[in-house]
Formats: structure tokens, C-alpha cells, sequence
């Protein structure tokens, strides 16, 4: 089922159950991406995923931004929402974050991809996820051979924990406070570094081992892979918080020589990449990355 609203169009894709709604994006016509859409099969599309339980939407309607960005510069691109968000019909666990960490939309995802490459004569699909979106991003592109590359924007590579315990958040509040918090909160990551560098700097404990093995299949096929990351607390740069655990440089080095990621900081933005910064950067950036890696008139399947 398919129903038009101007340059976007409403779809159904029922090749499976439940049935994912989501929303096309298409080139207006006349534009000279219209040229990429005539080629069939050579067309890459793009795939954005919900970010956690946001809808296809996402934060500012910034996926929707992105979508139509996107689209103008001849790259077809689809936002869907996952069984149990948005549009969807489905149920989602109660601990939807555990359900997302293990991989568990990753089949869904694939069907997807198929579904789209058939529809709309793709030779395959760039799949782009934020936050839990990133990780489900990456379990499917090890499980889809329709997975022409990945966008990923602040991926996390741990187990995190849906809701932050109160406690913590309360003492990182009075260290944002108060003077004594913040020599308190320098010495925390002093103390944080020097236990990193007398464990070797080895993976934590809390690291998500089975998405951990997932990248590492991806990267070291050469698929190629776009790492955005904003800047975190005390952390500029792609570079972790002082005591942190450097996910970025490790999953990198996990790629080895075939590897095809490239890792951009942007700046002036925080994690939802939704202010006016932000937008434009993940634009501007995407954008180049996708004429290196897939020319509108020249796309072809890995």
C-alpha cells in the first residue's frame, strides 16, 4: 500500500508480520535526481531506523530533515518505524533496551531491506541509525546481504541502562554545582584513568560483546561505515569522558586493513544532533560520504 503526500508517500511494507508503515522519501520532480531514480537497479536508498522508542520522526522531526535532504541529492530514502513504535503494530517488551541490545530487530530489519530492494528496483540499502537505532543498525547489517553501508550516529558499544539510577544522578548534579563537586568529579576521573591503565586498557565488563562481534564482521568485510559523533561530558572531540573507556578507538582498530570507517566529530550539537548544527552537519557530512562511497549515477552492489 502506498498513499502520496507530495513529495513524500505513505507505505505499507507487508511482506511479513506485523506490517511496517513507514515513509518514503522521493526526489521532486524534474530535479536531477530524478535522473538516479530512472537507472533502477544502480539506485542505493537510505534506511533510517527508530532511535530507541522515538518514532520515525525522531527529536525535531530531524530524521525528516535528513530524509528529504537526502532524497533531493538522489538517494531514496525511507523512514520506518520497528514493530511496537510509531505507526507499527507490535508489542515491545517491557525491557525494550535489553530486547534492542541483543539484536533482536535485526531479522525485521532484513526483511526490510529485501522488501525495498524489490519494491523500488534498489541495488541495496544504506541503513542509518542514532543511539539504539546505530545498534540495531549494525546487528542488521551483519545479517543482510542487501546492506550496502552504515551511518551511525553516537553508537554505544556497553550495556547501558534505560534509566540512569537516581543516586547517580543526583551526585553528577552537585557536581555540576558546587565547587567542591567538581574537584570531587576531577579526581573520580583521575582515579577512573589510572584503573583503565592498570587493567591494560581491556574491554570493560559491561561491554555488549555479541554487537562487539556483529561490527567486527561488518568492518572487516570493507563495508563501508560512517561513525558521527557529538561531544559528551568533559569529552570534545570523539575522545571519551577522562575514565571512560575508548569504544571509537577500539572498535576502529577492529576493522584492520580492510577497514572502510570514517570517524567525524560534530561539534556544537549534543547527542539528539536535532539544533540547527547539528542537522547540517550530519547533511553535509552524509552527503559527501555518500558520493565517495555511492555516486548517484554509478551506485553498484558490494
Amino acid at each position: 500500500m502506498i498513499e502520496t503526500l507530495e513529495s513524500r508517500q505513505l507505505i505499507a511494507l507487508d511482506g511479513g508480520d506485523p506490517v511496517v508503515r513507514g515513509t518514503y522519501h522521493r526526489a521532486p520532480d524534474g530535479c536531477p535526481a530524478c535522473v538516479g531514480e530512472a537507472e533502477g537497479s544502480s539506485r542505493v536508498g537510505i534506511l533510517f531506523l527508530n532511535s530507541l522508542t522515538l518514532p520515525r520522526a525522531a527529536t525535531g522531526d530531524s530524521s525528516v530533515y535528513w530524509a528529504d535532504a537526502f532524497a533531493r541529492c538522489g538517494y531514496p530514502s525511507f523512514r520506518i518505524d520497528l514493530p511496537g513504535l510509531g505507526d507499527t503494530e507490535g508489542e515491545l517488551p517491557l525491557d525494550v533496551l535489553h530486547f534492542i541490545n541483543s539484536g533482536e530487530f535485526a531479522s525485521v530489519i532484513a526483511r526490510v531491506v529485501a522488501e525495498l530492494g524489490k519494491r523500488f528496483d534498489l541495488a541495496g540499502v544504506v541503513i542509518v541509525g542514532h543511539c539504539a537505532g546505530a545498534v540495531s543498525a549494525i546487528y542488521a547489517a551483519a545479517a543482510t546481504p542487501g546492506c550496502q553501508g552504515l551511518v551511525l550516529m553516537d553508537p554505544y558499544f556497553h550495556l547501558r541502562q534505560a534509566v540512569r539510577p537516581w543516586i547517580r544522578e543526583q551526585m553528577s548534579a552537585w557536581a555540576r554545582r558546587s565547587s567542591v563537586g567538581r574537584t570531587c568529579g576531577k579526581v573520580y576521573d583521575r582515579l577512573g584513568d589510572l584503573w583503565l591503565r592498570m587493567q591494560g586498557n581491556q574491554v570493560p565488563r559491561n561491554a555488549n560483546s555479541p554487537l562487539l562481534r556483529a561490527w567486527k564482521q561488518v568492518a572487516e568485510s570493507g563495508l563501508p561505515i560512517l561513525l558521527l559523533k557529538a561531544p559528551g561530558l568533559k569529552a570534545p572531540g570523539v575522545k571519551p569522558r577522562p575514565g571512560e573507556f575508548d569504544y571509537v578507538r577500539y572498535v576502529v582498530g577492529l576493522a584492520k586493513r580492510k577497514s572502510r570507517v570514517s570517524v567525524i566529530a560534530v561539534e556544537g550539537t549534543d547527542h539528539s544532533f536535532a539544533n540547527r548544527t547539528g542537522r547540517e552537519a550530519i547533511c553535509r557530512h552524509t552527503e559527501t560520504w555518500l558520493a565517495t562511497h555511492f555516486p548517484v549515477a554509478s551506485s553498484v552492489p558490494r
